[in-house]
């Protein structure tokens, strides 16, 4: 039983890998093709590429398979990746922080007493 729980675990890790590879390769394509008229040809052609092998049931091939797809990907990768602008690491992600406790800000524009 031993040897049927490792398979169901390597096939689990394997699965997660794939799934991991898929979607950060999609979002890259998403990078490279911002305009959705252009991206979604590029994202079925990723997906074809995904469903060829997905029948493969040889454990070393399809490691082989994941091992060549990560290095691919990594060969490809965008060197800037689009990220949304008030995401860690956009252009407006904390443009406007808190202040530091102790500092009161009024927001009462123009409608100062008038003593």
């Amino acid at each position: 039983m031993s040897g049927a729980a490792s398979y169901l675990a390597r096939r689990a890790a394997q699965k997660e890998r794939v799934r991991i590879l898929y979607r950060r390769a999609l979002k890259d394509t998403l990078t490279w093709a911002v305009h959705r008229h252009l991206f979604y040809p590029d994202a079925d052609a990723l997906r074809e590429r995904f469903d060829a092998n997905k029948n493969v049931e040889d454990i070393d091939t399809i490691d082989r398979m994941i091992a060549d797809g990560e290095g691919q990907y990594n060969k490809w990768r965008h060197p800037d990746p689009y990220i949304v602008p008030w995401a860690p690491g956009g252009s407006k992600f904390t443009r406007n922080p808190t202040p530091p406790s102790g500092i009161e800000i009024v927001y009462d524009y123009g409608r100062e007493d008038q003593n």
